[in-house]
């Protein structure tokens, strides 16, 4: 996190200006002066965040801005769905081109932006960690989809953090760090821990050392947890000094449970205990006072308020203990802020900044 590949990627879209270099394309010098000269000359960006029109359908994000006309200018919305029909049978998926995006999964929106950048025709794919909310099955399959576009004689950019992806599908690495490069090499022959050590700058014998740690009391108990149609019959614990996780995929209600357990959504039937003490259904105020706390899936739609600062956002969850008088505590709000900061190793240029100015990762640790 933190490494550039984000604003890196933004550059070569014609989003960002270089302050100095170049970009070649095919062997000649280009200048985008903006993401539409980027999308001309044949790069087609899939970004890490899903950037759809919610009321709109999956087909007229897709062809956004370049619908098929008619005579007389008119839209034709049949050779758009058709058109859209057409590419998700080429990534094999069976999403409806008139549903709204509203209420689209964050796999099903990745799979949308994939369909809008092969709507391209594009030379050049860029792909920033699109496997990121893929199922095993999914990320298969958009591989197929890769590999098919390579073998036409595309050029793919791909950026993830999962490095057996990397040598499953890629044949050359670069390797950034701290915004700098590295280097530039073939995979073949390297080991996983070569990589690691380039992106660190060190040695790790081992990336997530296992601590031995004796539970302790139960501090979460769910029993029975039932929302009528989307889950049914969930328990668990969760001890003091333990890592549980919920596995399951796309679709199978993790995300669904962990809402309910929060108190955004409201459950049916089961109980829900922080410490022996009864949580109410769909009051997040009281499962937050308990001490729950709750890293969303989209950080952009759930976790942060993408136009408010960055130290305003880091205060959002903690705000009694900033407010004096029913007045906000600027000071002690940046106290704070800057404190959390520090402790996650944000980088930033002003707290009071949007969060929006934030790459991906450091979007992520401001949730956090």
């Amino acid at each position: 996190n933190g490494a550039g590949k984000s604003t890196l990627i933004k550059t070569l879209a014609g989003v960002h200006r270089p302050d100095t270099g170049q970009v070649l394309l095919d062997g000649r010098p280009v200048v985008f002066h903006g993401p539409g000269d980027a999308r001309d000359a044949g790069i087609a960006v899939i970004y890490q965040e899903p950037t759809l029109f919610p009321d709109l359908t999956i087909a007229e994000n897709i062809f956004m801005g370049r619908q098929p006309r008619r005579s007389l200018g008119r839209i034709d919305h049949k050779a758009t769905r058709a058109a859209t029909a057409d590419l998700m049978r080429r990534l094999g998926v069976d999403l409806d081109p008139d549903r709204p995006a509203r209420g689209l999964s964050i796999a099903d929106q990745q799979i949308v932006e994939i369909a809008k950048a092969l709507s391209f025709d594009a030379r050049v794919l860029i792909m920033d960690e699109p496997t990121a909310a893929l199922t095993g099955s999914e990320v298969a399959r958009l591989f197929g989809v890769v590999r098919s576009l390579r073998e036409q004689g595309a050029a793919v950019l791909f950026i993830s953090h999962r490095l057996e992806e990397i040598f499953h599908i890629c044949e050359r690495v670069t390797t950034l760090r701290d915004g700098a490069w590295i280097a530039t090499e073939p995979l073949a022959g390297m080991s996983e821990d070569d990589l690691v050590r380039r992106m660190v700058g060190r040695d790790l014998d081992e990336l997530y050392p296992k601590q031995d740690v004796t539970p302790g009391e139960v501090a979460l108990r769910v029993r029975r947890l039932t929302r009528e149609g989307v889950f049914t019959d969930v328990s668990f614990e969760v001890r003091r000094g333990e890592i549980v996780g919920l596995a399951g995929l796309v679709g199978a209600g993790r995300t669904e449970v962990a809402r309910a357990v929060f108190g955004i959504d409201r459950w049916d039937a089961g109980e829900v205990e922080v410490d022996g003490r009864p949580l109410v259904s769909g009051a997040p105020s009281t499962a937050m006072a308990a001490g729950l706390a709750l890293v969303p899936e989209d950080r952009r739609a759930q976790g942060l308020v993408m136009d408010l600062s960055i130290e305003r956002n880091i205060g959002l969850t903690g705000l009694g203990t900033t407010v004096r008088a029913g007045l906000m505590d600027r000071r002690a709000e940046r106290s704070r802020s800057l404190d959390w900061a520090v402790r996650l190793q944000v980088k930033y240029s002003r707290l009071a900044d949007a969060v929006s100015t934030l790459s991906g990762g450091n979007q992520q640790k401001v949730v956090l």
